[in-house]
């Protein structure tokens, strides 16, 4: 990507981040954007039509589009991530769904529904949370329980529930709106069901088990891969803000209230949160391009290593939530306004703040 064309898509998604969290979901102009530039299938093969993009670039471009706006940022991200599914589904099935070209991948992490075994397949009844981009996704995904037609729960040889994944069309769920959050709002994240859905067997799959295509990266750790591309999303929120904290302090009318000692002391505390962001993030980076070159060069990552990577992550996103919170009051009144810009970024960094799985720095 050449960087006008980068800086044309900038401007593009500032100019319609507000007004997309006016609709409540992405405005369609920048879903086309989305659509022309792959971003909802970042991770998915070129086998299968996707860009051929592995995770270190990945993680990059979601901390510039989260920096540009948080919510798409973060819409793509997790429709993404659900579409790096794509390495683990049945080949005919995944040929299928991603010759569509707005293909969209939205779904939860959850255990959510119930799934009854039967001669032709699986008998389904769910409910999930939180499906970021679930007005213009078309697939779903969706975890369950396994039940025989008994009833009885379906165990594995150390007697736990299985628990399978399960490709869901957008025709075959019920969408319950239910996003009244006060950030992240275009990101459409609502609820959605299912009742009494036969399924066949190709409609389920299970990550970092079989992969179904010749190509690196699906066999990276979920858990670190769902830290990491969270953990980009804080920080280009972060990015953002901080550059409109900056503008916002020098731009207040009643600047000239400040003494010299005062504005010395912002300065200060400004160029601190710079260099602490800037220093985790180059932790973050370090710790997870080791862990992408020992799996690229000897097919493992060390233990260690993945503890380093989610260290980081954790460390950097906490940070995030933090200086954002150190520096909110330099601001002045308009960052309190819901219309304002710089208000919309901090609304965003506290909603992504609250995702479960960052909340403990261990």
């Amino acid at each position: 990507m050449s960087k006008l064309l980068t800086l044309a898509w900038k401007e593009k998604v500032k100019a319609y981040a507000a007004i997309s969290e006016e609709m409540g979901r992405l405005h369609p102009e920048i879903l086309e954007l989305a659509y022309q530039e792959n971003w909802f299938k970042l991770f998915v093969p070129e086998v299968y039509g996707g860009p051929g993009k592995k995770l270190p670039e990945i993680l990059r471009l979601e901390e510039e589009l989260a920096e540009a706006d948080g919510s798409l940022g973060w819409t793509v991200t997790l429709c993404a991530g659900a579409g790096w599914f794509a390495g683990f589904l049945n080949p005919a099935l995944a040929e299928e769904i991603f010759a569509e070209r707005e293909v969209c991948f939205a779904g939860s992490g959850a255990v959510g529904g119930v799934a009854i075994k039967t001669k032709q397949g699986y008998l389904i009844n769910g409910k999930w949370s939180y499906a970021s981009g679930a007005l213009h996704a078309t697939i779903f995904t969706a975890n369950c329980a396994l039940k025989n037609e008994t009833g009885d729960d379906i165990l594995d040889e150390n007697g736990l529930q299985v628990v399978k994944s399960f490709i869901l069309k957008k025709e075959e769920v019920n969408i319950l709106p239910g996003w009244s959050y006060f950030g992240l709002i275009a990101t459409g994240s609502h609820a959605f069901e299912v009742r009494n859905l036969n399924v066949k067997e190709n409609r389920t799959f299970k990550i970092n088990q079989q992969i179904e295509v010749s190509d690196c990266g699906f066999d990276y750790p979920f858990l670190q891969l769902a830290e990491t591309t969270l953990t980009v999303n804080s920080l280009g929120m972060t990015n953002h803000f901080i550059k409109l904290v900056e503008q916002s302090f020098y731009a207040r009318s009643g600047l000239g209230r400040y003494s010299e000692a005062q504005i010395l002391f912002f300065n200060h505390e400004l160029n601190r949160c710079k260099d602490e962001l800037l220093n985790l993030r180059t932790q973050f980076y370090c710790a997870f391009d080791e862990s992408w070159n020992q799996l690229v060069h000897s097919g493992q990552i060390a233990d260690d290593n993945l503890k380093e990577v989610s260290s980081n992550s954790r460390k950097l996103a906490h940070a995030c939530w933090k200086l954002a919170a150190t520096l909110f009051p330099y601001c002045g009144l308009d960052a309190a306004k819901k219309e304002s810009e710089i208000n919309r970024v901090w609304r965003d960094i506290y909603t992504a703040s609250q995702h479960a799985l960052l909340t403990f720095d261990s």
